[in-house]
């Protein structure tokens, strides 16, 4: 115990956050696909601690394009923008936003460190609680007009449109508003649809929804209260999952549970099939558990906190549950240990080229519990007849500079009305556009 102390001490006084922890494991790239490599669990007092400090980008610096790529920004100046929404007359809105206060938090020494890393990660801003609309008028690929859409919420994350009806998931409830094609402002009251899981720990706070194909349901991710159930079971009532929400009676159900922290949320075109990407457990070493995507099916259970990656046991839960841990269903998908996938899109525009079609683009928000730091990037995992064929490829990166620091990490990801990637930048308060070169 004296070693940890004195070791992540010191480098919370530095620029960069590291705990005293074990290099890395496993060979780079076996912690991806569809069979990862699984170490033994590797665990201590104080976990591995490492992240890049939030800089932001200075005048005229921008992330790195995949060759064959272009990146300009679309929108500078933002507010921690989060998410990203593409209305069906080319606007976009953009859910700036963060964390809410919670009152009754983590305690302790290692809620205290976290806290410190949060804010050096660039997550302690206070939340703006809007969400904002982007236009691009003349088409050159840069939002000229910017207005508040909607204000006053509270921590707003997810949105989706249902002919006229406009839903936004707030980190407490989902509220409905009344939209009409080409508004730049809703000035109306929303009305509530139905609560979500929040409370004071509120330990995930991010809150994404996602339609049905017909129009008839809401899908929408709830994370965890907890890493491992530390914070008790009974503050986890229908957390670590995907709900099912109906929004003309309001009843909703749980559709898919043992997930951990699931955040982007999308229809695969081929398939129809709803896929989701995953934010796993930390704590167990630089190389597990790994993040991962996956399709989601009713009543489907993906093991937390009973186990990890199927049916391999998390023996820090106490009491086990075997009986569960016996119907946990592997993923379908492996993005490397502490990536952090938050933005989630299925290629099908026409502006890419054709191997882009039905592949899926990844916003890797970044590890803090992992040395080295993994994700800071934006990936495309190619699909063949509706499944994943082949290794992830970089599309965007050069968030974290040579000496460590984050410019920026990206989040959600939406393709535009011209079948450009528009990618969400909380670090760098923007809004990246790419396109081929």
């Amino acid at each position: 115990m004296k070693h940890f102390y004195p070791c992540l001490l010191t480098g919370l006084l530095t620029t960069s956050i590291a705990a005293c922890g074990t290099g890395e494991q496993v060979p780079e790239g076996e912690s991806f696909g569809a069979n990862p490599t699984l170490p033994a669990p590797d665990t201590s007092l104080i976990p591995t601690i490492r992240i890049a400090p939030a800089k932001g980008w200075s005048d005229g610096e921008a992330p790195k394009a995949a060759e064959g790529f272009a990146v300009k920004a679309f929108a500078t100046d933002l507010d921690h923008p989060r998410w990203l929404y593409a209305l069906p007359n080319g606007d976009v809105l953009v859910a700036e936003s963060n964390a809410p206060p919670k009152p009754d938090g983590e305690k302790g020494f290692k809620a205290w460190v976290m806290k410190l890393v949060m804010k050096r990660a660039g997550a302690g801003v206070p939340s703006a609680n809007r969400i904002s609309l982007l236009r691009d008028a003349d088409g050159d690929g840069v939002a000229e007009t910017r207005t508040i859409f909607l204000q006053n919420l509270n921590s707003p994350f997810g949105m989706a449109l249902i002919d006229n009806d406009f839903y936004v998931a707030d980190t407490e409830k989902i509220l409905r508003f009344t939209y009409r094609d080409g508004d730049t402002q809703i000035n109306t009251a929303g009305v509530k649809v139905v609560d979500l899981p929040a409370g004071t720990i509120n330990h995930h706070w991010t809150k994404n929804i996602i339609a049905s194909r017909d129009g008839s349901l809401l899908y929408a991710t709830v994370g965890s209260n907890s890493n491992v159930g530390e914070n008790g079971m009974e503050n986890e009532t229908n957390r670590a999952a995907i709900l099912e929400v109906n929004p003309a009676t309001g009843q909703s159900r749980v559709f898919a549970s043992g997930l951990r922290n699931p955040n982007g949320l999308a229809w695969q075109p081929q398939s129809g099939a709803l896929w989701t990407v995953v934010n796993e457990r930390d704590e167990l070493g630089n190389d597990l558990v790994p993040d991962y995507m996956t399709s989601v099916q009713d009543g489907s259970f993906y093991g937390w906190p009973y186990s990890y990656y199927g049916q391999h046991v998390d023996t820090r839960v106490e009491p086990p549950r075997p009986d569960l841990v016996a119907k946990a269903i592997s993923p379908d998908y492996a993005l490397g240990a502490h990536t952090a996938p938050l933005g989630l899109v299925f290629y099908s525009g026409k502006l890419f080229s054709e191997r882009y079609q039905g592949g899926a683009f990844i916003g890797q928000h970044g590890s803090w519990n992992r040395n080295p730091p993994s994700g800071y990037k934006v990936v495309f995992v190619p699909f063949t007849n509706g499944t994943p064929a082949g290794k992830p490829e970089d599309i965007l990166s050069g968030f974290v500079n040579s000496d460590g620091d984050a410019q920026g990490r990206p989040v959600g990801v939406v393709v535009d009305s011209k079948g450009a990637l528009l990618v969400a930048d909380d670090v760098g308060n923007s809004i990246w556009r790419v396109t081929p070169q």
